[in-house]
């Protein structure tokens, strides 16, 4: 490993939390363990991040992957760290493209022999760029059922990263919920400019709140923040932060990596390309998405009617409307 790359290194062999029902496949349990890379261009703490980093580390704990990761590296130098972690042997590498996608993908025009899985926005490329989304919209689209019939005031706000086309589809998507409960209902929207910001989605919602709006959908970690100091509800997404906000966050919009990590690890290990979308996987008919929520803060009626539209989505009878143009 050079030395010139200022970023932090850590080797994971065992430990990690396991998030939900772990789904790895028997393929890749009869094979040694598979030697993973993680370049995280936030802090693994961020909530994006931590999905992909505790899926990694739960697979490496089950002893299907060896995992190696990079944290908080800058766009700058994320293409070194593609190329440093392949020529290192890694057999997978994980990531993020959205700020470097033309420079990944030479990256991995240069480096055939070794798998990419790529968060991006674009398509895959060659045999060894695989690409996912965090679509998540579902479980985002029955949060926003439940907020719109609790909203006291007809207002709720979102407070979102930058307005790339999987940021837009889930705050779309939390809108398009409310609406269908509460056609009258106001959606206000916020953007920081930033994928890990607390302090700035904080004061984001504050603005929010001060506009009216007495529900906050915190695509950011920090929206929950602002939610907790003026005591109102917040819905969070990714990870599950109500034992975090116990009084504030009443509901989740969750989205699991494991089951898009094992079906990239199973390719890799048949020798399969991995030049194609992994989205999919992450679905909430996959099981790779869902809601949870504290039951009996939204009214009961609010609550089946969420229930109903669920159950459809994991029967494949309704489909969450998918918009990534930029909401307003």
């Amino acid at each position: 490993m050079t030395t010139n790359l200022l970023i932090k290194r850590r080797t994971v062999l065992a430990g990690g939390l396991v998030l939900g029902a772990s789904t790895f496949l028997p393929q890749a349990r009869a094979q040694a363990p598979l030697k993973v890379a993680g370049i995280h261009a936030s802090p693994v703490e961020n909530a994006w991040n931590s999905r992909l980093h505790e899926a990694l580390q739960a697979a490496a704990k089950d002893g299907v992957i060896e995992y190696t990761f990079s944290e908080g590296v800058s766009g700058t130098d994320y293409p070194r760290a593609m190329r440093e972690y392949a020529e290192q042997g890694n057999k997978l590498i994980v990531g993020e493209s959205y700020a470097v996608e033309r420079e990944a993908r030479q990256v991995a025009a240069d480096y055939p022999d070794t798998a990419f899985l790529m968060g991006s926005s674009g398509e895959a490329a060659g045999d060894n760029f695989g690409v996912f989304g965090t679509w998540n919209h579902d479980g985002a689209y029955l949060a926003g059922m439940l907020a719109g019939k609790m909203t006291k005031s007809g207002i709720v706000g979102s407070v979102g990263a930058i307005p790339i086309p999987e940021v837009n589809m889930l705050i779309n998507a939390f809108a398009a919920g409310v609406k269908e409960v509460n056609p009258d209902a106001k959606h206000l929207v916020s953007f920081i400019g930033t994928f890990f910001d607390p302090p700035k989605a904080r004061e984001a919602g504050l603005a929010q709140i001060d506009a009216g709006a007495d529900i906050l959908f915190g695509e950011r970690i920090g929206t929950a923040d602002a939610a907790k100091e003026r005591g109102i509800k917040a819905v969070g997404s990714l990870l599950d932060y109500t034992p975090r906000y116990p009084d504030t966050v009443f509901a989740n919009a969750m989205w699991y990596f494991r089951p898009i990590l094992d079906a990239a690890v199973a390719d890799v290990n048949a020798g399969k390309p991995v030049g194609r979308s992994y989205t999919a996987y992450g679905l909430m008919k996959e099981g790779g998405s869902d809601i949870v929520y504290v039951k009996g803060v939204a009214p009961a009626e609010a609550e089946a009617a969420m229930e109903a539209r669920r159950a459809d989505i994991k029967a494949g009878k309704f489909e969450v409307p998918i918009l990534m143009e930029e909401p307003k």
